[in-house]
Parts: C-alpha cells; sequence; structure tokens
C-alpha cells in the first residue's frame, strides 16, 4: 500500500454557522465530524492525516481529535497564515482578516505529504465510500497530473436553512471538464445557482452533481498550486484582498489549459454537512441513525 494522505482544511472562519464547525461535538462522546472522516478514511487505507488550521488553535486540535487518534494514525499539522503569500506588498496581511482560501491551505502542506492525498473540509461529513473511491483510484492510475474528484448530487447537499456555496461540476465521459463555483438555493420552487463570478444566475436540478471540496491529488499537484498562488499575487491590492485563492479556480485553470484530467467517480455513500447552527440538530440525528444501522460503532474510538 503507498503512502495515502488525508489533507483536512480547518482554518476557515464559520460565519454563517457562528463559531467553528470543525469543533462542533456530533454524538455523546464528543466527537466531531472529524473524527468520523479520519474514521473512515484509515478504514480505506490511509496512513496519514494532515490538519490544516490557524496556529492559535492547534492546543484545541491536539487536546481532542489529536488525542483520540493518536496510536491510529499519523498525525501533523500544518498552519495557514496570512504571511504565507506571495505578494509584492507584505503590508498586505495587516489589512486581510479571511484565510488566503482553499489553494493555498493546501499549498502550505507540500513539505508534509509524502505521496498521493485526498484534501476534504473539516465540517463535512462524506461516508466510507468516498475515500475508497480515493484509494482504489490511486491503487489503479499512476499517470502524472491524473487526479480524482467525488461528486454529490446537489439535492443531497443542500441546506433546508438557506443559500449554500457548492462547485458545480461539468462532466464529459466521466471526467471533469468545468468546476464552477457558485452560491445555489431555492427560489420559486426551483433551484438557482449563481455564479460567485458575477456571471448570470441558472436553473439546476437536484440531480446535479457539485463538488464538496474532496478530490484526490499526487503530489504534482503541488506545482501548479505554486504557480497559481503566484499569478493570484500578482493581481492588484484591492483585489488581493477582497479575493481567495480557490481550489476549483486552480483546477478550471489546469482543465483549460489540458495539463490535467480529474476523473469523477461520484459518491455513492451520504453527506452530511453544517452550513448553518440550524443543521446541528440534523447532523446528530443522522450521525445517530448511521450508528443504530451499525455503520459505525456505538463509541467511535473503543
Amino acid at each position: 500500500m503507498r503512502d495515502l494522505t488525508l489533507v483536512v482544511m480547518a482554518a476557515g472562519m464559520g460565519s454563517r454557522f457562528g463559531g467553528l464547525k470543525q469543533l462542533q461535538p456530533v454524538d455523546d462522546d464528543g466527537n466531531f465530524l472529524l473524527d468520523y472522516s479520519v474514521y473512515d478514511a484509515i478504514k480505506a487505507g490511509f496512513n496519514k492525516v494532515v490538519f490544516v488550521i490557524k496556529e492559535e488553535l492547534l492546543d484545541d486540535f491536539k487536546n481532542t481529535i489529536g488525542k483520540r487518534i493518536e496510536g491510529k494514525i499519523i498525525v501533523d499539522y500544518a498552519f495557514q497564515r496570512l504571511e504565507d503569500n506571495f505578494a509584492q506588498d507584505k503590508s498586505i496581511i495587516k489589512e486581510r482578516v479571511k484565510p488566503w482560501g482553499t489553494a493555498s491551505a493546501i499549498y502550505c502542506t507540500k513539505d508534509l505529504v509524502p505521496g498521493n492525498f485526498a484534501v476534504i473540509n473539516a465540517d463535512d461529513f462524506y461516508g466510507f465510500d468516498a475515500y475508497k473511491q480515493v484509494a482504489n483510484f490511486f491503487e489503479n492510475n499512476s499517470k502524472a497530473y491524473n487526479y480524482v474528484a467525488v461528486p454529490y448530487e446537489y439535492g443531497k447537499t443542500a441546506s433546508d436553512c438557506g443559500a449554500v456555496k457548492r462547485g458545480l461540476c461539468e462532466i464529459e465521459f466521466n471526467k471533469i471538464k468545468n468546476i464552477k463555483e457558485c452560491s445555489i438555493e431555492k427560489v420559486d420552487k426551483q433551484i438557482v445557482a449563481s455564479p460567485l463570478d458575477g456571471q448570470k444566475s441558472f436553473v439546476i436540478d437536484e440531480k446535479a452533481l457539485v463538488s464538496m471540496n474532496l478530490f484526490g491529488f499526487s503530489h504534482d499537484f503541488y506545482e501548479l498550486l505554486l504557480e497559481y498562488l503566484k499569478d493570484f499575487f500578482k493581481q492588484d491590492r484591492e483585489t488581493i484582498l477582497k479575493s481567495e485563492a480557490l481550489l476549483p479556480e486552480c483546477l478550471t485553470r489546469n482543465l483549460e489549459k489540458k495539463k490535467i484530467t480529474i476523473h469523477s467517480q461520484p459518491a455513492l455513500s451520504e453527506w452530511i454537512g453544517m452550513t448553518y447552527k440550524e443543521d446541528l440538530p440534523l447532523v446528530k440525528e443522522k450521525i445517530s441513525k448511521l450508528k443504530e444501522k451499525g455503520s459505525y460503532p456505538k463509541h467511535l474510538w473503543d
């Protein structure tokens, strides 16, 4: 079995949730959704996890999920710092509040990832099958710049509490051709996707496939991230301050240049996630039902 690392993006601010979603208990033992992600990844054959966090959260992570999974998988931490950028004017960090975005979050793990890796959001539950699909892909594919995406049907990732941000996938012959970041919500019984780049809104079907930021990459992807980030920080100061360096933008750019291939393996497992605080009771209920079905032990880490 090759090295296979789980990279967990956990440096987000959780503004719509009203707090740190990644450190929100979802069961009676105090486990987070993250615990379930790591549990599934270990079961699928992953042998290392790297949490991308804000440096000030290190003790919180080590004293909770870190303690629970020590001895079960190799654990490491990467810090997404505002000073880690390629901007000519370093004073820009004085005006920046949010992290630089998902592309930056992944790049800061470069020296901690020995080989192939999967990327996930900390506040999403993807299910065992999703991790197994990534592991199987790399068992059977070693071509350079060949990656895998595990998208979900939009209707299975929607929130009853309001709009959600999703990467709408354009797929041909089981390969991703484009990923468009959108805000998606139900309006007058229709599902309306509004591209974040300001393009015209359009109606989609509930079965439209969307990215939940679950991808599998080989180590050569870090080269492409570096190129993209350098170009991002060449923009004018105002654009840099208000924008984020986003993983889907990096992928789309390289898809357009035909530098990469992203194979699509739609998820068979259930997605569970928290966008808003009001989502929490339903998340807990779904986790409880999965335990009742026997998908997970009553006490996860016993």
